[in-house]
């Protein structure tokens, strides 16, 4: 929607986990202890060996892998070309492993692979993981998780669905993140209605454990509500937004919700709120107000907003906007405070219409040398958009102040311009004249007449 511009892009919505730290959670669950292998005992047949313990010879290597990985001296740094070597060393082995000494191995290729950046071949391993026969279940679940993620880093959302829904399939709980990132991929594919069930969700067991609920969350569900219209939906969360949030654009959202729902009081007042408390801090919301306020009949408010707007360098002092200014002032009535603005767009103005327009509001202001001055001006300046009408106009200004030539030269070019209602007035300042000769006529008589 071309209204709401602050929104997240349509890819990559949601901040996830790293590969770097999908590496160190998976090396996080592998910590080795007495229980985890089977330390100077002889070695029996792989078809009766325990599938949950590390062999001496397997929990030796694996442990100097993770050194070389980890080093638990924090002075040295990770020899990761090294692990690699002695991973692939211990891979040789790998068909003579219990299920168990497998799925150890495979998760140091992930950390391996996501250390170095390697996500493909991460992957690869991950999906390798999940064909071993007797994975532990919580292994199964990490793993699946972490394809969840991984996927969807790559833009391949389908498979990322999937991993997470095997999650869902087998684990016992329900988990946040997990609906999270299924949020991420429904939303990437657009799947909107798909995706807000399980946001929904996700905010549910957040509050449910006393956890706050982040902005972005609450922005993604707005998001998702305006783009399947479902505006009054939309309208409930942007308030809840600008209650617990109050940012800037929480007002704005809330206003554009009112535009789509046609509910233009609220929309009016809810700028009105967003200037108030100074969040307004472009051009384009200032005369989004302006203009609103002037046609719910406040044109005044919306004039003193534009001209502080102005002012202070938010709005630029340019014809389009000092003319708006100007049209803002003429339906308060307020000539005199639209006669600054308009001047200023007159000297501008490349044409003589913002002339034509001074000079109809000194008209108004009865000030008829100055409106004759500036619709001279006007005319030449040229570029009008009705030169017959200008010329008219100029005819009625000079009429006022009894400048019968020059009304009539002016009506009479009006006429030759192919304004029909010029033959009339050049009649009508015939007759003005005719009856102010008569007029001075008659008062030198009667001086006269006094005088003898």
């Amino acid at each position: 929607m071309s209204y709401l511009k602050s929104f997240p892009g349509k890819k990559k919505c949601l901040a996830f986990m790293s590969a770097a730290l999908v590496s160190a959670s998976m090396m996080g669950s592998l910590g080795f202890s007495a229980a985890t292998y089977a330390q100077n005992e002889p070695r029996q047949p792989p078809p009766t060996r325990s599938s949950e313990v590390l062999s001496d010879r397997v929990y030796r290597a694996i442990a100097a892998i993770q050194e070389l990985m980890a080093p638990e001296d924090v002075n040295k740094q990770p020899d990761l070309v090294r692990a690699k070597v002695e991973l692939d060393a211990l891979n040789q082995r790998y068909d003579s492993m219990n299920d168990f000494e497998k799925s150890t191995l495979l998760n140091f290729y992930t950390n391996y692979y996501l250390s170095t950046d390697n996500v493909s071949e991460a992957l690869k391993i991950f999906e390798r993981i999940l064909t071993i026969e007797n994975l532990r279940i919580e292994m199964r679940l990490r793993s699946l998780q972490a394809l969840g993620q991984l996927y969807a880093g790559e833009d391949r959302f389908r498979e990322s669905i999937d991993a997470l829904t095997r999650w869902r399939e087998i684990s016992e709980e329900e988990n946040e993140m997990i609906f999270l990132l299924l949020v991420n991929g429904h939303y990437n594919l657009e799947e909107f209605a798909i995706a807000i069930p399980f946001l929904t969700q996700h905010m549910d067991m957040l509050a449910a454990q006393g956890k706050p609920i982040a902005r972005n969350i609450y922005s993604l569900m707005f998001q998702m509500q305006v783009e399947l219209e479902d505006y009054p939906a939309a309208e409930s969360v942007a308030k809840q937004m600008v209650v617990l949030f109050d940012e800037p654009q929480d007002w704005r959202n809330l206003a554009a919700v009112y535009g789509m729902l046609e509910n233009d009081k609220n929309r009016v007042e809810t700028l009105a709120l967003t200037y108030q408390k100074g969040y307004m801090q472009n051009e384009a919301e200032y005369m989004n107000l302006a203009q609103s306020l002037a046609g719910s009949d406040a044109p005044y408010q919306g004039a003193k907003i534009l001209q502080k707007g102005l002012e202070e360098g938010i709005v630029e002092e340019k014809v389009e906007n000092l003319e708006r200014l100007t049209q803002m002032y003429l339906m308060a009535s307020e000539y005199e405070m639209a006669l600054e603005p308009a001047r200023k767009a007159a000297e501008m103005a490349e044409s003589g219409d913002a002339y034509d327009y001074l000079g109809y509001i000194y008209v108004m202001l009865h000030d008829y040398k100055s409106a004759a001055d500036a619709i001279k001006t006007a005319v030449q300046r040229g570029g009008l958009k009705d030169a017959g009408e200008t010329q008219l106009f100029l005819a009625r200004a000079l009429l006022e102040i009894e400048d019968y030539a020059g009304a009539a030269t002016a009506a009479q070019e009006s006429q030759r311009l192919g304004n029909n209602g010029a033959r009339q007035y050049i009649t009508h300042i015939e007759r003005q004249r005719e009856w102010r000769a008569n007029l001075d006529r008659r008062k030198a008589d009667a001086i006269d007449f006094y005088r003898s």
